[in-house]
């Protein structure tokens, strides 16, 4: 899945709709709008445009008093200022669906009717909150260019010139400014839900990244050990077809190292056929011989020489017994563990607790105290504990860490001592 797709279910939005505009939502949720594909109105878009049209109807209603007072106005034209203002407040259920249109429109019917200054005022702010600046630059600036001109045909019979001119000017940009602000309101809510989507797809990604590695990984050690197993099967086998008289005891312990090498092979290759199933987290063993529970004293030795202060609580009575592939993965439990805490918490003090037995599982704890300095972030962070409970699982465990009370952190795993 790419950074820019998303399900239905993450588009899908799941607030109070009502409470948010049409447009805005139908940004969020582009399914949720008409069949036609325009936004549906909200109840929040509902009271905002009745109450837009009963503020022009109120304003118009105003102007409408007024005409009478206005020296040298024809009766023809207060009957088409009052046809236009009506007009244009019935226009203003329309705002939405043609914001520019209708702002182009208004610009010579607000030269000629004064009862239709509410739904200008209206439909200015419309264009500001639904339309890029160039065109309110664009329509806002004629407006405010053809105030002079429309309060030097119709003065005002109360106020002086300037001062109109001054009030009204100032009223459109005001309607402009505060249109803009919920623009960028907006856009700023969708930018942010933007980046949010993108980080947890993002996120998603790495760590599914992580998970394959470490089974990529995962899945290379176990073909050395495979094949080492296979090779001791084959050498044996061979052994007994070309010396069908050796000593039956000879031919007794070459069976039993046959059955061994097979038995350990077939758990190989069921943790390889696990791996292959899901799909898709360690390093890679590289040819090296891997490590198993014997060498944890061997990694506590290095840890301290680095400066580190650890404390080893081993209870396994025979580290030896454990079974190669709990012990490895305990083994990288605990250095993942150790090395989080040099990264994390420098100064901190460490404490790794092993113990288990056949019946129970072997049980892996690392705890570190809470740093003494704060350390700088570490890119990747997280990674490797995603492998590690990727490799537990698929050793038939499981793993967790977290936090502790005094602001440490603790990484805790279980492992079935026969492979699972």
């Amino acid at each position: 899945m790419s950074s820019d797709q998303t399900t239905p279910a993450q588009r899908e939005f799941t607030g109070r709709r009502w409470l948010f505009p049409s447009a805005l939502m139908h940004e969020l949720d582009p399914d949720a709008g008409a069949p036609d594909g325009r936004p549906r109105r909200t109840a929040r878009d509902w009271a905002v445009d009745v109450s837009c049209f009963l503020l022009a109807v109120v304003i118009g209603v105003a102007a409408a008093r007024a005409l009478p007072d206005e020296t040298g106005l024809p009766p023809f034209a207060a009957l088409l200022d009052l046809v236009l203002g009506a007009l244009s407040c019935g226009a203003l259920w329309l705002r939405r669906r043609w914001p520019v249109g209708l702002a182009v429109a208004m610009i010579p019917v607000g030269l000629l009717s004064n009862t239709a200054g509410g739904a200008g005022m209206a439909v200015v702010f419309t264009l500001a909150v639904h339309r890029p600046f160039r065109h309110v630059a664009w329509i806002g600036g004629v407006d405010l260019a053809l105030l002079p001109l429309f309060y030097w045909l119709r003065p005002d019979p109360e106020l002086p010139y300037a001062a109109v001119v001054a009030f009204t000017a100032l009223l459109t940009l005001t309607l402009i400014g505060w249109g803009m602000f919920v623009r960028s309101k907006r856009q700023l809510l969708l930018s942010l839900r933007d980046r949010a989507r993108r980080a947890e797809t993002e996120a998603r990604l790495r760590a599914e990244q992580a998970q394959r590695l470490a089974r990529e990984a995962i899945a290379r050690e176990m073909h050395d050990v495979l094949a080492h197993r296979l090779t001791l099967l084959s050498v044996h086998a061979g052994a007994l077809e070309f010396r069908p008289d050796a000593p039956r005891e000879e031919v007794a312990r070459a069976a039993g190292v046959i059955r061994e090498s097979a038995h350990e092979a077939l758990q190989d290759l069921r943790e390889i056929i696990g791996v292959l199933r899901t799909g898709d987290g360690d390093d890679a063993s590289g040819g090296r011989p891997q490590p198993t529970l014997a060498a944890l004293d061997a990694l506590v030795a290095e840890c301290r020489e680095a400066g580190m202060k650890v404390t080893l609580d081993h209870r396994v009575a025979d580290p030896a017994a454990v079974p190669a592939s709990a012990g490895r993965t305990a083994y990288r439990i605990a250095q993942e563990a150790l090395t989080n805490a040099r990264k994390h918490a420098p100064g901190s003090e460490a404490a790794v607790r092993v113990a288990g037995a056949p019946d129970g599982g072997l049980d892996i704890t690392v705890v570190n105290s809470a740093p003494r300095t704060q350390a700088p972030p570490v890119p990747g962070s997280g990674q490797g504990l995603i492998g590690l409970a990727e490799r537990a699982t698929l050793a038939g465990g499981r793993l967790a860490h977290g936090p502790t009370a005094d602001g440490g952190f603790e990484v805790r795993g279980w492992l079935p001592w026969n492979g699972g």
